[in-house]
């Protein structure tokens, strides 16, 4: 990992450095009087600094340059934001670095629907090469549209098209992979500008449906799921600082990766669950949180997935031994329980007389016609047995009447 500058430097560099925000996020940190060096509010941006001599508290806070820098490279799922916090209370990408400890930040930004590699450092002077466009860092983006895009849209997409805010163009616009009805087309842009992507799409009439950066400074999310990361290795750090003009290298050579990863599969609407992905393991981000996660938190005898199974054992294999409590067994039962006869249902009480109306209240008087055998009887019709339902599938004798239909 890198060593942080010594000697005198300006302040903006010394707070991106110590990791409490990007360069330019720190100019206007000091230009809002929040920043004091040696007890003394100062504003000035050129003002410089002696690291390790001098004081300097942001917000009541003492800031120190750590000694060894941190880079850990994300794949971003869709659903949550980029910043460090949200007011509207959504899902940030930093609640996935789970165990994480120190002060990192997000280099660039991705859209609150977009996926991809995202960098998280505390390296202050990377992070401002990375994001500045007069580095020369090209940004690689799959963007899936509807149907096959025109040759014509995507070459007015490499000449340039005027946005909102000015003149913007790609490097290099061309199909990637066809799939379906649906197209991915490989998008190289310069420079970082909000909803760049999505705003050149538009101008030229091409519909947005997914957008997926599968790499950042020329290290991909290679056999990363949504949701997990790793740490960069030191040679890709190495590879990194050198393609921005750090360590000894020119700035604006980075190296394109030649194979390019596919994006996730999408599972259900939401992001995974940031709780899940990087619990009870060693290696935050490894392929196996997830089902560590499963196996911690199921209920008892329950860890291998299937139901009396053990941690280690085999899956669905019932220890010997062991019941479910309050169950017994189906040998002490003596097999299926019989099942009981039906019981005849009970005769019907006699409705009783209904009262008089008085006479002069306009109600009509019903005659009381008797009780169901009665009138059964008065029609020639022997009564029905207990019990017994009209006629129909299943139903028991009907007395000799034909079945009502159905239709």
């Amino acid at each position: 990992m890198s060593k942080p500058t010594t000697g005198t430097v300006r302040l903006q560099k010394f707070l991106a450095e110590a990791g409490l925000a990007s360069r330019r996020k720190a100019e206007e940190i000091i230009q809002s009087g929040r920043v004091k060096v040696n007890g003394l509010v100062v504003k000035e941006l050129g003002t410089k600094v002696t690291p390790g001599r001098d004081l300097v508290v942001v917000d009541g806070q003492a800031i120190e340059v750590s000694s060894v820098r941190r880079y850990i490279l994300l794949y971003k799922p869709p659903g949550c934001v980029t910043t460090l916090s949200d007011p509207q209370g959504r899902p940030t990408a930093r609640g996935y670095l789970s165990g994480v400890e120190e002060r990192v930040f997000p280099v660039g930004r991705l859209d609150y629907d977009a996926e991809g590699a995202l960098l998280f450092t505390d390296d202050g002077e990377l992070a401002n090469r990375l994001a500045h466009p007069r580095y020369g860092h090209r940004r690689i983006y799959l963007v899936k549209t509807k149907g096959v895009p025109d040759e014509a849209a995507l070459r007015r997409m490499v000449e340039g098209v005027r946005l909102e805010d000015g003149p913007a163009q790609a490097l290099s616009a061309e199909i990637h992979e066809k799939v379906e009805t649906n197209t991915w087309i490989k998008i190289v842009v310069g420079e970082g500008r909000f909803h760049l992507v999505k705003r050149l799409c538009e101008a030229v009439g091409l519909p947005v449906l997914r957008l997926y950066r599968p790499e950042f400074g020329g290290i991909t999310v290679a056999r990363l799921r949504p949701g997990h990361w790793r740490e960069l290795t030191s040679e890709e750090v190495q590879t990194m600082r050198s393609a921005v003009g750090m360590s000894g290298g020119e700035a604006g050579r980075t190296a394109l990766p030649h194979e390019l990863p596919k994006a996730g599969r999408r599972h259900g609407h939401g992001p995974p669950p940031q709780a899940a992905v990087h619990a009870g393991t060693d290696r935050p981000g490894h392929a196996g949180d997830q089902r560590a996660f499963r196996e911690n938190n199921l209920p008892a005898g329950r860890a291998s997935g299937k139901p009396g199974g053990k941690p280690g054992g085999k899956p669905g294999v019932k220890p010997a031994g062991k019941e479910r409590p309050g169950r017994p067994d189906q040998r002490e039962r003596g097999g299926r329980p019989q099942r009981t006869e039906r019981t005849e249902r009970t005769e019907r009480p006699v409705r009783p007389e209904r009262a008089v109306p008085p006479e002069g209240s306009g109600q009509k008087v019903r005659p009381n016609r008797g009780s169901r055998q009665e009138r059964a009887s008065r029609g020639g019709q022997p009564p029905r047995p207990s019990g017994a339902r009209p006629g129909g599938f299943g139903r028991r004798d009907t007395g000799g009447r034909p079945p009502r239909s159905r239709h």
